[in-house]
Formats: structure tokens, sequence, C-alpha cells
């Protein structure tokens, strides 16, 4: 919940004029909902893609305040998060309920930024990869294989997202390992192979090239870098250093 319309309008300005003709990186940018209409406009030209940080699974109904698959996909948005840490933690939602959108992202053509991750408690308690398959398993279930073209997961240690710690290269490339083993079990290896596993906590200029060397790590689900021009687009610089 950062940056106005305006505010968001000029940071996509500045994005698109220093690299929004570069096709060696997928670049992708979520600003609030109500900024979606104005970013979408400045990037239609451009190589970089638009995404929501939330929706609805209905398509329309009476839930006042929510946003739903087709509103997204008439402003020409390509990608939206889903599961994030704080809609789990601030709003309650379940790995039933993000399941749902899930679903409902992938009917739409809309492709989900599927979170998952745990609580400092959780990986003290030597819980980690009960935590993680748990919400893979809630969170895809029932997906159809063929639809998992269009999926992107975000491993995002929830005790690493704003406080400025980060997991080491080694403990995220660990979790993005079992995430991509859990999906070749889960669904096929080609599957396993072809989704991007991208990690979503703390990723900064100063630590991108660490983490992204790593086989396994395919990206970032970035957050606080993402708001100052310069930060984001050392960012993409060091993930296209990696697809080199």
């Amino acid at each position: 919940m950062n940056k106005n319309a305006a505010e968001s309008v000029a940071l996509a300005e500045e994005l698109v004029r220093r690299m929004g003709q570069q096709y060696d990186v997928d670049v992708v940018i979520c600003p609030p909902f109500t900024s979606l209409q104005g970013v979408a406009k400045v990037t239609e030209s451009s190589t970089i893609k638009v995404g929501a940080q939330n929706m609805h699974h209905e398509q329309s109904g009476a839930y006042t305040g929510e946003v739903s698959p087709e509103m997204l996909r008439h402003l020409y948005v390509n990608y939206v998060i889903l599961g994030h840490s704080e809609r789990r933690t601030y709003f309650g939602e379940t790995d039933e309920f993000i399941n749902y959108k899930v679903k409902a992202a992938l009917g739409n053509r809309l492709r989900p930024i599927f979170c998952v991750g745990e609580t400092l408690e959780e990986r003290e308690a030597d819980k980690t990869f009960e935590v993680v398959e748990g919400q893979l398993k809630g969170g895809l279930d029932d997906v159809d294989p063929e639809g998992t073209e269009l999926l992107v997961i975000a491993y995002e240690p929830v005790w690493a997202i704003g406080t400025g710690k980060t997991a080491t290269p080694e403990q995220a490339e660990e979790m993005h390992r079992f995430i991509r083993d859990w999906l070749k079990k889960r669904f096929s290896e080609s599957v396993a192979t072809r989704t991007r596993v991208v990690y979503g906590g703390s990723m900064k200029p100063s630590n991108a090239k660490e983490l992204l060397e790593k086989p396994n790590i395919d990206g970032g689900l970035i957050g606080g870098a993402s708001l100052e021009g310069r930060s984001f687009i050392d960012l993409v610089k060091a993930a296209g250093e990696r697809s080199k």
C-alpha cells in the first residue's frame, strides 16, 4: 500500500524510459488497484507487464470493495499476486480461500504469483518444510496440470519481509529446490522445470547477485526495493546478468 496514482505513474514512466524495451528479463510491476489503469497506459507500448496485488475469486456479485478477475483483465493486467503473507496474516486468508483465487486466475488467463513461506516461529520449530508443503497442497488443490503453464510461485520467508533480514542464498536455494521437487511429485517433471520459482524475502541490489546465481531461484518478488526507480533497475540488471 504505497504510492498514489500520480506517484505510481511517475515511477512507471521512469522504468519505461530506462528499461522499457529490454528483452533479457521479464519485468512485472504490481501497483495498488487505484494506480492500475494509469500504469497500464504508461507501459502498454513497452516490454513491462502489469500485475495486481490481489483479487477476489468471483467474477461479480455482492462483494463490496473487492475486485474480480474480469475487472483486472479489462485493465490489461497480466499477473496477480495471491496468498501474500500479509493477506494471510492481516486478513485471515486461508489456503482454501487462496486456492479459489488461484483457480479463478488460471481460468481467466491471469498469471498467479502464488506466495508461500514460513514465519520465524515456524522455522525455529523446524516446521519450515511442513508449513510450505501444506500451503502448496492447499493453494494448488485440484489445479489442472495444464493450467500450471501460467503459474509462478514466490517463496517469501515471512521473517525476512520488511525486516531487513534475508534468508541466506543457501537457505533460499534449499527451499526453492524443495518446491520444485514437490511440483515434480504433484504434477510432472516438465511442470517443475517450467514453473518459475522466485524469491520474495528482502531481495535488494546488494544481495541479488548471490541469490540469483542459485540454480533454482528464477527471479525475485520485490518489495521495498521496488519503490525507488534506481534500485529496481539495478535488480533488473542483476537478473539480466544471470540470464546471460
